[in-house]
């Protein structure tokens, strides 16, 4: 049973039978396949990424599949020089579609009248992750209006991340389909080596300063 288009507009409970069809049909599906699956579902897909250590892989995937895909990056003006160098380096070599939504306060602004990123347990964390993530990411998703939105999740990340599947209901009413779900972090690997494609590994997340802990963009409705 496939996944039809009007599915992302059906009822919750339509949506959500439709979805654990979804997931049983690529039960065992290639990566390749996952993505090949989506796009003949898709009108106006987006990937999103953070250029973390392995993204590559993941935005190779999709990207060799489908060039001009919109690849949506919210910079959060914290990242370190490497990652920055990472990014030209892809955008140049793979021409990629790239969508930058940055934070309406900057990393200078803000050290300057709030003293900088406040700590994880401090009240104002939260409202610092909204400013410097989520509100980018709804913007973007706000202005591209995709219906399918790839990511790169994968189930050893987390116990959160585990629960979504291959294929779940992300925000906006999007089909969220991550096709390296299952991958390992040595699948991730093999496939850099593969392709001969240089990986990022100086990277920081200053909304996730535990390797667990979730920045909210997939917890977004």
């Amino acid at each position: 049973m496939g996944f039809a288009r009007s599915a992302l507009h059906a009822n919750p409970l339509t949506l959500d039978a439709s979805l654990d069809c979804a997931n049983a049909e690529l039960d065992g599906a290639t990566a390749a396949t996952i993505v090949a699956w989506a796009l003949e579902r898709a009108t106006n897909p987006v990937l999103s990424t953070n250029f973390r250590p392995g993204a590559a892989a993941f935005i190779h995937l999709v990207t060799r599949a489908r060039p001009d895909i919109p690849v949506i990056w919210v910079d959060t003006g914290y990242n370190t020089p490497a990652t920055y160098r990472h990014v030209e380096t892809l955008l140049a070599r793979w021409k990629l579609n790239l969508h930058c939504y940055t934070p309406r306060v900057t990393s200078a602004r803000r050290a300057a009248i709030d003293g900088g990123i406040p700590h994880v347990d401090d009240a104002d964390f939260m409202r610092f992750t909204r400013d410097a993530k989520l509100e980018p990411f709804e913007r973007a998703f706000n202005e591209l209006k995709p219906d399918v939105w790839f990511t790169g999740v994968r189930a050893e990340q987390s116990s959160f991340r585990r629960e979504l599947g291959v294929v779940s209901r992300g925000t906006h009413n999007t089909l969220r389909v991550a096709p390296t779900f299952h991958w390992s972090s040595r699948d991730v690997a093999a496939y850099l080596a593969l392709h001969g494609i240089e990986d990022n590994e100086d990277y920081v997340d200053p909304t996730k300063p535990g390797a667990h802990r979730e920045c909210g963009l997939q917890l977004l409705s």
